[in-house]
């Protein structure tokens, strides 16, 4: 099985690299299974590292650095188009050069790691721990422990939207087309943790379709869907072009089911969607997950510390560049336990006064 994924992964990335040359493509988080088929591209601004080096910028970090494939998600989803911003400034910088490259999201990015295809990858915290530990998601799979915590970098919510105003509550959702991700994606399984807070089946108390954040929008815009959960940096590109032409909701949770599900789930946490995310008429509580890169336990200690290096010491251009920029801090960087770090990302950490633990 890892065989074929390696084989099918590596074509793609191959396909992305023909296709980028023509026509470089903007874009912006994660996204679901159907995603992973397309061609891989690559984000537009990994060239800035050519460009510094004609320039004769002095680089700092450490010397070394090579290149590096970095997995994030869809075109039309944070991971992509914040993957694109870092693998930018991280070239600029320092000598390792990062190519952003768009997968399936957190599982695709996991897999091709273990097959090799890619050295560096976005992931929720949540699917992290269920590949380390080989459940959930890599129950069949099996454990993959060949990868190291790079950092967290923001909070992922779990977004519930919708069209229609009736809907207020998770419980609503009963007996309605919900899409839900991609069978089997780390979505789904946030889905199905929300849904059994409230006492319901995803596959016998609502309708459960399962597509990406891109044919979720269009599946909403079209009345072919009631609602969708999308686990995203809000705002996520998807929903923002959906809330240009239509009224947007999000259904919230209350407190006494939220506090059951983290109770039960502690990897997720309380977080609020304000209202300036869709223009939605308040702000919205909800639950999130981290969104964490990971890299391979064989990438140099150079080049982890050169990715921490090249986003640590430019948060003003990268905050300039993409929204998330505002959430990153060393101390959310330096806070994950479920995963130990790589020794070049303790080692940009220890400089900074921080210890993290290692393997």
């Amino acid at each position: 099985m890892k065989k074929k994924l390696a084989l099918v992964l590596a074509a793609a990335m191959v396909m992305g690299t023909v296709l980028t040359g023509c026509s470089s493509g903007g874009g912006s988080t994660q996204a679901a299974a159907p995603e992973a088929t397309e061609a891989p591209k690559e984000a537009e601004t990994e060239g800035g590292a050519a460009e510094s080096e004609a320039a004769g910028t002095v680089k700092g970090g450490m010397e070394g650095g090579t290149s590096l494939n970095f997995t994030t998600g869809g075109d039309q989803g944070t991971y992509y188009g914040f993957g694109g911003v870092l693998s930018g400034k991280i070239g600029e910088s320092t000598s390792t050069k990062v190519t952003a490259i768009t997968s399936g999201g957190s599982q695709a990015n996991i897999e091709a790691m273990d097959a090799g295809d890619a050295q560096l990858g976005f992931v929720q915290s949540d699917v992290m721990a269920y590949a380390y530990n080989g459940t959930n998601l890599f129950e069949e799979y099996g454990k993959v422990e060949n990868f190291s915590t790079v950092a967290a970098l923001y909070m992922e919510q779990v977004q519930i939207v919708t069209l229609d105003p009736n809907i207020k509550s998770v419980a609503d959702l009963a007996g309605k087309n919900v899409s839900v991700g991609a069978a089997g994606s780390g979505v789904y399984y946030n889905a199905v943790d929300v849904l059994g807070a409230y006492g319901l089946d995803i596959e016998k108390d609502i309708k459960p379709t399962y597509q990406s954040f891109g044919d979720s929008a269009e599946a909403l815009q079209d009345g072919k869907i009631d609602a969708a959960f999308v686990v995203a940096g809000a705002p996520t590109t998807a929903i923002t072009s959906l809330a240009a032409t239509k009224d947007v909701y999000l259904v919230g949770l209350d407190d006494e089911h939220m506090n059951a599900l983290i109770e039960s789930s502690p990897y997720y946490s309380e977080n609020v969607i304000p209202a300036s995310a869709y223009g939605t008429d308040g702000d919205v509580t909800t639950v999130a997950v981290g969104a964490v890169v990971i890299a391979r336990d064989d990438v140099s200690e150079a080049d982890v510390y050169n990715f921490l290096y090249g986003i640590f010491e430019n948060l003003d251009a990268i905050t300039a560049a993409h929204a998330k920029g505002a959430e990153l801090s060393l101390e959310f960087a330096s806070s994950v336990t479920a995963v130990p770090y790589h020794p070049g990302a303790a080692k940009y950490f220890a400089e900074k006064g921080i210890t993290v633990p290692t393997k």
